[in-house]
Parts: structure tokens; sequence; C-alpha cells
């Protein structure tokens, strides 16, 4: 199973009145990777794969540890726990290589813009995202 790595830059607004990372801007960091995922890395080159829309049903987030800026960016990692047939999971890990800070879910639900409604994954998209898919996890779900 591969993983997708973000290196997030960490911003002085980010920070709180107590001098850590404020926990919204969390979901944002984890915005940011999973667009750079879905997005940039789509299939082929044109593809139109993730291109028409999603939403987010569900975030799961546990702080772990309290992340203070620094000029160094931080690392998000993620892959893929579920595909379902109108909805993917996605679980990640906001980290340095010897700390995790932040460890959290996303549910994404493809999205018809057009129409209004969900939308089904496709077969290119489902190809894409089993190659992050972390067997052990879906086996556990």
């Amino acid at each position: 199973m591969a993983r997708h790595h973000y290196s997030c830059p960490l911003r002085w607004s980010d920070m709180d009145a107590f001098g850590h990372v404020n926990n919204v801007v969390f979901i944002r960091y984890l915005e940011e990777a999973r667009i750079d995922f879905m997005f940039r890395l789509a299939p082929g080159g044109g593809s139109p794969s993730f291109s028409g829309g999603s939403v987010v049903a569900r975030h799961e987030i546990d702080y772990k540890l309290p992340l203070v800026h620094r000029h160094e960016p931080v690392t998000v990692e993620l892959w893929v726990t579920k595909i379902g047939a109108a909805t993917l999971t996605i679980a990640y890990e906001i980290k340095d290589e010897d700390q995790v800070y932040v460890r959290a879910s996303t549910v994404i639900v493809p999205y018809d813009l057009q129409a209004g409604r969900p939308r089904r994954i496709t077969a290119e998209e489902k190809s894409f995202l089993q190659k992050y898919l972390d067997d052990a996890e879906a086996l556990a779900a």
C-alpha cells in the first residue's frame, strides 16, 4: 500500500492565543493534503477523475500533541481505508518523522455538481484509490 505525503507549511496566522496551531486549522491542513491527493495526482493526463466535485460527509480527528510555529513544514500522510460504491474514507496523520500531532479520517462522497446529487465512484477513480488502500484497516472495518 502506498501513502501520499504532503508537505504543509505552517503560517503565522495558523497560531492561536496559546501559541500553537488552532484546532480548526488542522482541518484546513487535511483539506490541503486531500486536494493535493485527489486532484493533482488524479490518474491520466486530462482525466476527469475527481474533478466533478465531492463533499465531506464526516470528519473524525484526534489531537495527540500541540504543534507550535516553526519554519519547517509538517507532513500530512494520507491513505485510503475504505472504498464503497459512492463513498470513500481517507485516514491521515499530521506528523514529523518522530511525532504524530493529529490522527484523523474523512468520509468523502463524490458529487455531481450539475445534477446536484451524489454520484458513484468511477472505475478509474477506484483503480487509483486502491493503490492507497490499507488492506489491514479495510479488513478490520
